[in-house]
Order: C-alpha cells, then structure tokens, then sequence
C-alpha cells in the first residue's frame, strides 16, 4: 500500500532527518547542520536540493565515501581561508567557511574561502544570503561530478557548476540570485527519476546525445547548458575558480554525488565575502536598481517564489521518500 505523505514543522522534519544519518554513522553535530540544510531547501522549494537526497547521503556514510563525523579544518592566510571539509558533508564546512568570511571581511575589504575536498552543497543561494544578512554581500561557486558537455561536445566533462550571489537590503530580506549552468540543476532531475516522472523537454540529452523526457535517461546522459555556448563557457570559469583556485577536484575527476560507490567525491567550493559599508551609498543606489526593475510590468526580483514558501513553515515529505527511508509520525516512536 503506498505511504501517504507527511508534513511536518522544520523542527520536527530537522530532528527525523538528522536521526536518519546518524543512524547511518553521521556525528551528532554534522547531521544537524546537513538536515538544517536539505530542510530549508525543501521550504524554499529545491525538492532536488533536499529530502531526495537524504537516502543517498546516508548510503555513502555507511560506505565510507562520506566520512560523517569528520570535522573541517581552516588555515587562514591574509584575506584567503583555506577549508579542508576532509572527505565530509560540505554543510559543516561551510558553516565554518562563513564564521570565518564574517570575522576576515570587515579587516580586508573583501575576503575569500576556499572549500577543497568537499560534496554537494545544496542551494547555493542559502549559503551566500547567511552572509547578506550580516550585512556584506557575496559571490559562491561550486564545481559538481561531470554532467555536462564542453558546447559542441558530446562527453560529459564539467558539473553543473552552479553560482550564486547576495546583497543586503537595509530593511528589506537580502537580493538573492542562484542558478544553475545548466538548463536546471540536475538535482530536479534526480528527484524527478525517484517521485517516476518525466521531464521536460530540453533539459537533458540521453546517453547517445538524443533529447529525452526519461529522468532515468537522463541521468545516465548529460545536461543542456544554459545559454548555450555561453553557458558552457561560465560552467568554464566556474570550475577554475571551484577546482583549480581551490585545488579540489575537476568535474570530471569526483565520483558521483547520487550513489554509495567509488572515492569520496573530493569537488570544491569558493566564496568571497564583500563589506559593502565601504562603498558610498551601496543600500539606496541597490534599492533604486531594483526599484526601476519592478517599475517594469511582469518583472520581479529574483527569489521572490522563495521568500513566500517560508511563510508556512512547515513541509511536506513525499509519501515514496518516507517509505525509502522508514520515517514515522511526528509523535511516533
């Protein structure tokens, strides 16, 4: 009989999921920041970004490609921090990373982290508006396993490298932008091959290069760029400044973020941290910006959806994901 869905506020949802890894061999500690994470992305409606991957997180803890209780480290140089997540859950890291950018960004003007040995880092958006709300504005990229093709190829060689960007807003929630190099992340690809449904048109090519609407297919193909050549040449410059700078992992060198098997994926993150109190008049001349957007009719700003889906506070498990993972009620043993 399928398993109905179940919602639940985000602190009844944080503690299932959390118990969940580290039943898998997760410490105590770093669970709570990664279900923080997948729970948030759910409430700002990244399904691809949350509970869809709890059940593969807490695979590759038991298999020992996610070293779960592992504890960052930060080596701190001038106006650069160096974070080594140790084979780790990225969420812990990058809590690290921030503490360190909101300490380093007011002494240096601008300050950068550079996360190396790490694994997927969710909604890249979240991470850079934490530092928005301490008042500076910041840049993230990501570098992510091999799913895209160079434009004019056909073999998969970078990730979906996402890239992400926030600035404070005085009273108002901070300007958040986050997107995908590729057409969509392929999280929403992952999510949509677990719930069986189908995809859109244009979003992935197969195995043989072919346009498909299987997720299944699609998985085992590669994305679509977004913007085309354009795209591709950004999913370019992402995976220098993710890798190289870094000195994690290439796309193409990190094993698979969706499975238990292989070496740890080793990919990397970069964020740069701006104090924005140096700049004269940076809150009035960002909010005439975006004040003359929205004097244009049918515009909005970006993650503007977001903002409305935490309202609520409270969300909804998938009764498949459930079943996957042996969840009870909120007031079941």
């Amino acid at each position: 009989m399928p398993q109905s869905d179940m919602t639940l506020s985000r602190g009844e949802a944080e503690t299932k999921i959390a118990a969940v890894l580290e039943a898998a061999g997760t410490s105590r500690r770093n669970a709570a920041s990664v279900a923080r994470a997948l729970v948030a992305a759910e409430i700002d409606g990244q399904a691809g970004h949350g509970f869809s991957r709890v059940a593969s997180y807490a695979a590759q803890v038991a298999s020992g490609k996610v070293i779960g209780a592992a504890c960052p480290v930060a080596t701190r140089k001038g106006a650069r921090v160096d974070i080594d997540t140790r084979s780790g859950f990225a969420f812990p890291a990058i809590d690290l990373a921030i503490s360190e950018l909101v300490d380093m960004t007011p002494e240096y003007g601008v300050a950068m982290a550079a996360i190396r040995r790490s694994h997927h880092c969710g909604q890249l958006g979240a991470h850079v508006e934490r530092l928005a709300d301490k008042g500076f504005a910041a840049l993230m990229v990501a570098n992510t396993p091999q799913a895209m093709a160079p434009w004019g190829g056909s073999r998969a060689l970078f990730g979906t490298n996402p890239i992400a960007f926030a600035a404070p807003r005085g009273d108002d929630p901070p300007l958040v932008i986050d997107l995908s190099l590729s057409k969509v992340a392929r999280g929403k690809v992952m999510a949509a091959s677990k719930a069986g449904k189908p995809i859109p048109e244009g979003w992935a090519l197969d195995a043989d290069g072919q346009p498909t609407t299987d997720a299944d297919a699609a998985l085992k193909g590669t994305m679509v760029p977004a913007g085309d050549a354009k795209g591709a040449a950004l999913a370019l410059v992402v995976e220098i400044l993710a890798a190289l700078v870094t000195g994690a992992n290439r796309s193409d060198e990190a094993s698979s973020f969706f499975d238990a098997d292989g070496p740890p994926p080793g990919v990397g993150q970069m964020i740069l941290a701006f104090d924005v109190s140096r700049s004269p008049g940076f809150a009035e001349r960002l909010d005439g910006l975006l004040e003359a957007i929205l004097e244009q009719p049918g515009t909005r700003l970006p993650g503007a959806k977001r903002l409305m889906g935490r309202m609520e506070e409270r969300v909804t498990i998938p009764g498949h994901l459930i079943q996957d993972l042996n969840l009870t009620g909120p007031n079941e043993a």
